[in-house]
Parts: structure tokens; sequence; C-alpha cells
């Protein structure tokens, strides 16, 4: 299982890094479009639509992201006001539905909250396309140390967690998640952050366009904030995947379970941080 994971993610990891550098915007954008397509097509899923509406929904998702694209030629970003109001309905939903969700824990998978879901989860996945493509067109760095902080957030509290965890975070959702792991990756995205802000390295990447706006402390505030929210996608999943009585949101991906699974925690990190920035 352990070579089996870490080939699949070779394999996108490559595929992504040459999409990204290597790449037009065009080809970048319909692979971000192609990859929340399965998202949605696994949201569908955990919200226990019948497998003909879960495709119907994910070609609806489809739809917009390719129209979307098509107005707007591929490659090109949508208007500004277009942007910043998707990427305030995602604010809204993470900041404000989530925590909700996740200290009452409703129903989600039948009723009303299964709709409102399905149609948020719209709007959401093309806010989170939305926000890859303008931070794409800044530059390939620029994409990637925005990606990173999730990145470094998991792999932090991963290890971290393994060796130190012993204060769940969240037992009855995730299990596996403890305090200690949270901090522990927090941390070392603070510590990459500080040192690219100190070198000046890999420019011009997220971290140093923060500073600009910023300045150091409000840019480590604002890195925070970001490693928070991304906690609360991880978890949101999580609940929603305890509710449809499942383990991954798929078996798409083999090894790491479904496409969701993999952006959970990016879903709200990513347009948060460009409506910040």
């Amino acid at each position: 299982m352990l070579k089996i994971r870490a080939v699949t993610a070779i394999a996108l990891l490559t595929v992504f890094l040459l999409a990204t550098f290597g790449a037009p915007i065009q080809v970048f954008s319909a692979l971000i479009a192609g990859v929340l397509l399965l998202a949605a097509w696994e949201w569908a899923r955990l919200l226990g639509l019948q497998r003909i509406t879960q495709l119907v929904y994910a070609a609806l998702v489809g739809a917009v992201l390719v129209g979307n694209m098509s107005v707007n030629n591929v490659g090109s970003s949508i208007s500004p006001e277009v942007a910043i109001g998707l990427y305030k309905v995602a604010a809204i939903f993470w900041l404000g539905v989530v925590p909700f969700v996740l200290i009452r824990r409703p129903l989600l998978t039948a009723g009303i909250w299964r709709w409102f879901l399905l149609t948020v989860g719209v709007m959401l996945f093309l806010a989170a396309w939305q926000a890859l493509l303008v931070a794409r067109s800044h530059g390939a760095f620029f994409v990637l140390s925005l990606l990173s902080i999730v990145w470094l957030a998991d792999s932090g509290a991963y290890f971290t967690g393994r060796q130190f965890g012993s204060r769940k975070l969240a037992p009855s959702i995730s299990p596996g998640k403890t305090w200690e792991g949270v901090l522990g990756g927090w941390l070392l995205v603070l510590l990459v952050v500080i040192g690219v802000l100190a070198t000046k390295a890999l420019s011009p990447n997220f971290f140093l366009a923060y500073a600009t706006h910023l300045g150091t402390v409000g840019t480590l505030i604002a890195i925070t904030g970001l490693v928070l929210v991304s906690v609360m996608g991880d978890l949101f999943e999580s609940l929603l995947k305890r509710q449809a009585g499942v383990k991954d949101s798929s078996h798409l991906l083999p090894g790491h379970g479904g496409v969701l699974d993999r952006i959970d925690a990016l879903l709200p990190a990513v347009p948060l941080a460009m409506l910040l920035f």
C-alpha cells in the first residue's frame, strides 16, 4: 500500500508541476477544472445523491467551469468584482457556516442541509478554480508557495502528531488528528515563511507578495489564519465522510482515496488567501 501511495503521489506531482511550469496557463486552467469536476462528483456522492444524479451534478459544475473558461478565453480571469464576490461567498461559508456545523453537527446528507451544500458547492468549486488561476497568473512559484501552506501544514501535522500527539483535536469527527499535530504543522509553515521572507528566495512568490501588502507580522498572522481554515476544511470533509459512512470520498487515487480527500484543505485556504491578497 505504501508503494502504491508513493507511486500515485509522484505521478500526480509530476503532472501538476509540468502543467505549472511547462505548459500555458490555459492547460493549467483545464487541469484544475478537471480536478474540481471529479471533486464535485465526490461531493455529490458524500451527500447521498443517486449515481446518475451524482454525474448530473458533476456535469453541472463542469459546465460552469467550462463556461467561465470559454467566456474568458480559457486562461483569463473573470472580472475582479465577480472573483471577489466568489471569494466572499467562500469566506462566509468556511468562516461562518463550517464552524457552526463542526460544533452542532447537523445531518448534512439529507433535507435542507444537503440541498444547501449542493448549491453552495458550485460556488465553492468555482471560487477555488478562479483563485488558483489568478495565483498562477502571478507566476509558477507564486501558486506553488500558496499551495505549500496547506501541504506543509498537513505534512507537519502528520509527523508531529505521530511523534508527540496525545490530545485529540476532534475525536468524534477525525480521531487521528491532535492539537500537537496542528501546532507542529503551523510552526513548520511559519518557519518556511520566515525563511523565504528573510532570503527572498524563489521570487516572486505568495509570501513576498503578502509581505509587501501586509508587512512581516501581518503576513504571519494571515498565514496562521490560512492554516486554521485548512484544518477546518479537513475536519468538514471528515464529518461529511463520517455521516456518509465511508472512509474515503472515492477510490479514484490508488492509495490516497479520492480527489476531495486531497484538496479538502485547499478548498477554503486558496479563495481566502486570494481575498486577503
